[in-house]
């Protein structure tokens, strides 16, 4: 039977890995010499199956979860700053990329602020460091769902609030919020992947319209409303930078144009910029729909603390 934390949460770290020796580079230098598979050195000069921040967060939250048994805003906020300041949940002890945004929000939790009012609400905090890390706190709430019988509204109140951690703003609170109504209709449904996709979108439409609230900012995620006419954009209109809407575009674009985990992850990271977290964003929705056995076996074995990974995944 499929794990659906290791299904997931390797799709995640395998892509990320797969674009970090590529980020920051030009899509038109990648279209010269486009990734193929795991490389090393490169852009941060790491070796072979080295993620990053994106990874490294998500596994944060991870254990988080599996040590404390729920959702703990400050325990989740104590593990990123032992990250950012040990190393803690990295490949070699030290950090190597860390978004603007999310060291900002760690400076203000160490400056005493409360875990949910560190992350920064303007219109100029939507980066994409919330939502690159989000997806074990949408497996958990899946998964919670299941077992206990709780409204809509609490699971995105929590999905919310974890973005908020670092990302505050609305924007990105809502792409944190597609992203889990994007899971569950993957578990959730049948037929094809394209199929699922637009069911998750549908509801997360749905729900966020009941808000008048909420109608301004799910303007900026319009071009997703129907995905058949948003797959027939051609590359050229996908953009892939750090920016929060860009990045659910591009990964949701690369999910409906490819037909295996392989395919999916080498079109994020070569669609260039912001490649590892493309890459990962992808990837953990690619790994979902494909599973752990259509992760290419080559590319999890050469992941950096591959058996601690294992032993983390095994423990949820």
């Amino acid at each position: 039977m499929s794990n659906i934390w290791k299904d997931g949460m390797l799709g995640l770290i395998v892509g990320d890995a797969l674009g970090v020796p590529v980020e920051f580079m030009s899509r038109t230098e990648l279209m010269k010499n486009p990734v193929t598979g795991m490389r090393e050195y490169g852009t941060h000069h790491q070796p072979r199956g080295t993620w990053s921040d994106d990874s490294s967060m998500a596994l944060a939250e991870l254990d988080s979860i599996r040590t404390v048994g729920t959702i703990d805003y400050t325990d989740m906020m104590e593990r990123f700053s032992r990250w950012c300041m040990h190393g803690e949940y990295t490949p070699f002890g030290e950090v190597f990329d860390i978004g603007t945004a999310t060291s900002r929000a760690l400076m203000n939790y160490a400056k005493g602020i409360a875990p949910l009012e560190s992350g920064g609400k303007t219109e100029w905090d939507n980066g994409n460091g919330s939502l690159m890390r989000i997806l074990p706190v949408c497996l958990y709430l899946f998964e919670r769902q299941k077992k206990v019988c709780t409204s809509e509204n609490e699971s995105i109140y929590m999905i919310h609030a974890v973005s908020a951690l670092t990302h505050a703003h609305v924007r990105s609170q809502i792409a944190c919020g597609i992203y889990y109504f994007l899971v569950k209709a993957i578990l959730e449904e049948e037929g094809s992947l394209e199929n699922r996709l637009q069911k998750g979108m549908d509801r997360a439409y749905q729900y966020y319209r009941q808000d008048l609230s909420n109608h301004r900012e799910l303007e900026n995620y319009k071009r997703l409303a129907d995905l058949s006419e948003f797959k027939e954009n051609p590359k050229e209109g996908i953009k892939s930078s750090g920016y929060v809407v860009d990045t659910l575009e591009a990964a949701v674009w690369c999910l409906l144009h490819s037909h295996s985990y392989k395919e999916t992850v080498l079109m994020a990271v070569n669609l260039g910029e912001d490649t590892d977290t493309i890459g990962a964003v992808a990837g953990g929705l690619a790994g979902l729909y494909y599973k752990e056995e259509g992760i290419p076996q080559e590319w999890i074995q050469v992941l950096q603390r591959r058996e601690w990974i294992e032993e983390v995944l095994q423990g949820i």
